[in-house]
């Protein structure tokens, strides 16, 4: 990407459990992309009595911050968003450490109210969920923040004193945890909830859309992604399910300390609190009667810098966040533009024209949409195997606003965009049963795309297809005649035309041909 107006953004999250150093660097409105992250346990709540914050959790928070704030000035980075949340806001002594901050380590922490909390979590969410009307849940270390979202726009969010950590301290003495504690940590939490109006009892029917955000509920989900082998290497948009969650809460209540750090998948610092937080998570899955959850890996950080990044906007969250994320993925990897554009109208034109045969719609043409976009972003590893390459790239950095099975759609889609019969690979659990099919036909129309641009000259101005039960018969459009595109077609996309539509497939052009290539 990064232009010469791209700028580091480094915003700092002092949580009750962990504090968090994202650097993003950044084109407002444009592109961003993570380019560090730092992630220490300072367990700020610990100790903490009415008094306030412990000294010995004072001293680990401002080593962290020290830490921090070197780090950002060695990069350097150009703004520095710096916050704070429950465990400083509920301490006696929080002013009197946030003085110590700003004079000692020249940071001044931002303490976010619940309610900003919330706000800002959301807003994170909103920016890679299209969420439209749904809830929102954040179980961080001192509080659980739970939001409403109305036609897309944060609504209203309550925090409440339900932190993995909190809860933990306050209720667990035990190793294993005993039954009698468990008891009384659903009766708190289950009251604590009753004080949100729209959480008081059971929903009278049953919402759909609830997304889950923060360290507690990531690691829930990453316990998931290991038993399923999950193939993708992000959690963007993995689905957690309420089974799920009630196995792991057995799991964790009947296995101590020194066996949960061993399951795969858990952080092994959070195996002492990460059964109270999922303790809350089943609670307010219950309650809202959703059966499945969609995973956020963007949160409070990401939603303080989408304020900054979306600044221009009168509400800091992208109207598309599909689209978007496409764009962003393909700008981060500097994409050549008018390849990629012309490919993409080719691949589209193409589609369309051979709808009557593959009886596909917009669901389809999006992901043949993105996949053309994204097709060569391998190059900037190594054009030998870009393809492979692009791929790589897509399943490891996800796609905002997919679901795992269209991520894993487009990833293969851009795998194939060369050569090989597309196969699912290892990808297998995640699609459907028509999926293949699916794959073979959009790969062959990108395959045959790409190479009607092998010049990258944009020679081939359109394409019209005609068809009977035996052949398919492709024309080309060109004001010169098209002879890199022809015979690179012929060599390379003509053969998988014909599997996937299951008709001799014949390119030719309106062009004349040049003496020199003959008729």
């Amino acid at each position: 990407m990064i232009a010469n107006k791209s700028q580091r953004i480094g915003v700092i999250d002092l949580g009750s459990n962990t504090a968090r150093l994202v650097i993003l660097n950044a084109v407002p409105g444009y592109a961003y992309r993570l380019e560090d992250e730092i992630r220490e346990v300072v367990r700020l709540r610990e100790g903490m009595t009415a008094a306030g914050l412990s000294d010995t959790a004072v001293a680990r928070a401002l080593f962290t911050l020290r830490l921090f704030k070197r780090f950002c000035d060695s990069y350097p980075v150009d703004l520095i968003i710096p916050t704070a949340t429950s465990a400083v806001r509920d301490a006696a002594n929080g002013p009197a450490f946030l003085q110590t901050v700003s004079q000692e380590i020249g940071l001044n922490l931002q303490v976010l109210d619940g309610e900003r909390e919330a706000y800002y979590g959301t807003l994170g969410v909103l920016n890679e969920v299209e969420l439209g009307n749904g809830y929102v849940l954040d179980i961080g270390g001192g509080s659980a923040q739970v939001s409403k979202v109305r036609s897309n726009r944060y609504q209203e969010g309550s925090s409440v004193p339900l932190g993995a950590l909190a809860l933990s301290q306050q209720f667990v003495h035990t190793d294993p945890v005993e039954p009698a504690e468990v008891v009384a940590m659903q009766q708190y939490l289950a009251q604590q909830l009753d004080t949100i109006p729209w959480l008081t009892k059971k929903q009278s029917k049953p919402h759909r859309h609830l997304v889950g955000l923060g360290g507690t509920i990531r690691n829930l989900a990453a316990i998931e992604a290991a038993r399923q082998s999950y193939p993708l290497n992000t959690l963007h948009g993995f689905v957690l399910s309420r089974d799920s969650v009630a196995e792991t809460v057995q799991l964790l209540q009947q296995l101590p300390v020194a066996e949960r750090r061993q399951i795969a998948g858990l952080n092994r610092d959070r195996a002492d609190i990460i059964f109270a937080g999922a303790l809350v998570l089943a609670e307010v899955m219950d309650r809202l009667r959703v059966e499945s959850m969609t995973i956020s890996k963007n949160g409070l950080r990401e939603g303080l810098f989408f304020e900054h990044f979306w600044q221009h906007l009168a509400y800091p969250v992208v109207a598309n966040v599909r689209r978007f994320s496409v764009l962003n993925l393909a700008r981060v990897y500097n994409y050549q533009k008018a390849h990629a554009s012309h490919v993409r109208y080719l691949a589209t034109r193409l589609f369309n024209q051979l709808a009557p045969l593959h009886g596909y719609g917009p669901a389809e043409r999006e992901l043949l949409d993105a996949a053309a976009m994204l097709h060569d972003l391998g190059t900037i590893i190594s054009y030998d195997d870009h393809h492979k390459h692009s791929q790589t790239l897509i399943v490891n950095s996800g796609l905002p606003g997919f679901s795992p099975r269209e991520t894993a759609l487009v990833a293969l889609l851009t795998r194939y965009h060369r050569k090989g019969r597309p196969t699912a690979d290892l990808f297998t659990s995640l699609l459907t049963e028509a999926d293949p099919i699916i794959l073979l036909r959009l790969a062959a129309i990108l395959r045959l795309a790409e190479f009607l641009e092998r010049g990258r000259n944009a020679n081939v101005d359109d394409v019209t297809a005609v068809w009977d039960d035996t052949t398919l018969r492709l024309t080309l459009i060109a004001d010169e005649y098209p002879a890199v595109e022809l015979w690179e077609a012929e060599r390379n996309a003509a053969s998988l035309m014909a599997v996937a539509f299951e008709r001799q497939f014949v390119v030719e052009s309106t062009a004349v041909p040049d003496i020199q290539f003959g008729l």
